[in-house]
């Protein structure tokens, strides 16, 4: 077979796919490929990348002998030229193992421009793998038998028998499945056929070279990276110790966070589980400015997003069956978001149950039935770098960030309501989410109207509302005053409410402090019950629309701040009445009713 010659300089070029529509003020992504030079890792991802990024890719074709330095200048000169051009963006730096040392390189060379770094298996652990073994391994094989040895594959084209897995319980059928895998393998010979008609032996040898220059290059400049730095790390990295060097990485640059999943192999670019837009998004690591605006910079969440959030919480969803009420403007109460405007600015108000639990619920529950988007305005500590390493996962959070949570500041929750989003917001906020024994569906409001004053600002509608249920489905075993008691516990304490993390409530301003001091973040213990239901009624609407000079009077806007959490007392109480005739309250009663009916029958309820 006659190899194509791909010879000449290295050069850029975009997708032909990526020329539909794109964000406004997107800003440019520049992709650097790993090992094979001619961005297969970018196949699964651009059009979804293109949406977001003005995408670029670059091409090191495989007769190229461009030194390590020399790419670096060469991209280095790209960076400049796009910095000049948009200077108020920032430019995206995406880089698998060998492109990750270039993108390093870039940042530390050029401290003083806006850079993102999204940092793949990153090759600096070079020193620390197996791949420094494969140039003695190389010189002793024949072409094209430089391509049997196992871990060379997998460097090049990654663990192909993962791409399927995505279809895998999805309810295909047998044969359509195997349709699949046939396609699968097709893929795999021809990718297979094309690597050994482009990729030498001496090729390998000088790319493995490279990257061992690479990776000494790197690692004697990380004290001068500045840029925004996020490390994507597979846990189960067959060739590179990327779970571990994320960490130390995170160490070295002092704006790093890293992402780590534990199932996805070297090629993680590969593999279908793992969507490369997704994870920027979820770690809050995409802006079209010099800072991050949570507001201006978000992007909805795709179907795809959409159902990974549904399936968190699909067994929760499972077991409480939430009943989801609503009431209409003459007062009547009926099932399901009638009553619900479907216009905004609207700004939901209520109560927080244990651990936020109905938060799933409500978020996605109206966005399926409705399809209004919420905006959740949420604790800092969910957007801190040093807490999300306090967590089982540092992705615990990314979730909430994609479904449209930010910070609960004064300025985001401005910003919301000039752009006409719906806003929920939790006045008793951590206070109320991790409340202490015997303080079920008690409020925990400051005194201050400080949200009846915003929302009157943009005549915005107000919806209280009330959630009932954590009493059913599990015992608080351990509070923060049990907690206190324990050896050491004083430790645990300050990692969590470090200065900075504790919320003051009325939006930053020190004398609207009313019962709430701070909010300050602690872990309880649970035990769990035979499962019960959430109940949710949202309320009368309340209209701010044309009294914005009316509730600029202290009086006046106190007396609609009581009536707002009066609304909320009574469809708390009034949930926790009707649920005692809920003959489905319990969860075996709903399995007999699914088991008669259909799994996706509408369970009956209380009689409203």
């Amino acid at each position: 077979m006659a190899r194509r010659k791909d010879g000449g300089p290295p050069r850029w070029f975009s997708p032909l796919e990526c020329g539909g529509e794109r964000v406004p003020g997107a800003p440019t992504l520049l992709y650097l490929p790993g090992i094979d030079g001619v961005g297969l890792g970018l196949i699964r991802h651009h059009e979804k990348l293109a949406k977001m990024f003005e995408l670029w890719c670059l091409h090191i074709p495989v007769e190229d002998r461009t030194s390590f330095e020399g790419l670096v200048e060469y991209v280095e000169m790209t960076v400049k030229s796009e910095s000049s051009r948009a200077p108020d963006r920032p430019v995206y730096l995406v880089g698998e193992s060998v492109g990750a040392c270039i993108a390093l390189a870039v940042a530390a060379r050029n401290p003083d421009i806006d850079l993102v770094l999204i940092l793949v298996n990153p090759g600096t652990s070079f020193h620390k793998s197996h791949l420094q073994t494969l140039s003695a391994f190389l010189d002793l094989v024949p072409e094209p038998f430089h391509l049997t040895n196992p871990q060379l594959l997998i460097f090049l084209t990654g663990n192909f028998m993962k791409m399927p897995s995505a279809f895998v319980g999805r309810g295909f059928s047998l044969e359509e499945a195997g349709q699949i895998l046939s396609e699968i393998t097709s893929s795999l010979l021809a990718s297979l056929m094309f690597l050994v008609d482009i990729l030498t032996k001496e090729s390998m040898v000088w790319k493995l070279k490279m990257l061992k220059s690479a990776s000494s290059f790197v690692n004697s400049r990380l004290h001068a990276v500045k840029a925004q730095t996020l490390v994507i790390a597979s846990g189960n990295d067959e060739l590179l110790p990327s779970s571990q060097e994320a960490e130390r990485l995170r160490g070295a640059i002092e704006k790093c966070r890293t992402r780590l999943f534990r199932d996805n192999g070297h090629r993680i670019l590969l593999e279908a589980e793992f969507d490369l837009a997704t994870t920027i998004k979820g770690a809050g690591y995409y802006r079209r400015s010099r800072k991050t605006d949570f507001v201006s910079d978000y992007l909805p969440p795709t179907p795809d997003e959409l159902q990974r959030a549904i399936n968190r919480d699909r067994v929760l969803y499972f077991i409480t069956d939430p009943v989801l009420l609503s009431t209409l403007p003459d007062g009547k109460i009926v099932r399901g978001l009638a009553g619900l405007p479907r216009e905004g600015p609207v700004l939901l108000v209520g109560n927080h149950m244990l651990l936020g639990l109905e938060l799933g619920s409500i978020v996605t529950g109206v966005l399926r039935s409705t399809g209004i988007h919420i905006r959740g305005l949420a604790h800092p500590f969910m957007f801190d770098k040093n807490s999300e390493q306090l967590m089982p996962d540092s992705a615990y959070f990314d979730l909430h960030r994609i479904m449209g949570a930010v910070p609960v500041t004064g300025a985001n929750f401005y910003k919301l309501l000039a752009d006409k989003e719906f806003v929920l917001l939790y006045p008793g906020g951590a206070r109320e989410a991790l409340h202490r024994k015997g303080e079920e569906y008690k409020l925990f409001w400051p005194e201050q109207p400080e949200f009846v004053r915003m929302a009157s600002r943009f005549g915005a509608t107000i919806i209280p509302f009330g959630v009932v249920g954590e009493d059913d489905i599990c015992n608080l075993l351990l509070d923060y005053d049990d907690l206190q008691k324990l050896p050491f516990y004083d430790m645990l304490d300050k990692a969590l409410n470090r200065d900075g993390l504790k919320l003051s409530y009325g939006f930053g301003r020190t004398d609207s402090m009313g019962e709430l001091k701070d909010q300050g973040m602690h872990p309880v213990v649970l035990a769990p019950k035979v499962p019960g239901r959430f109940y949710f009624v949202f309320g009368k609407p309340i209209e701010t629309r044309g009294r914005e000079k009316e509730l600029k009077d202290k009086e006046e806007a106190q007396h609609l701040y009581l009536r707002v959490k009066s609304e909320v007392e009574s469809c708390i109480n009034y949930l926790k009445e009707k649920r005692e005739t809920d003959p489905y309250r319990s969860i075996l009663p709903r399995l007999l009713y699914r088991a008669v009916h259909g799994p996706n029958a509408e369970i009956p309820t209380f009689h409203i």
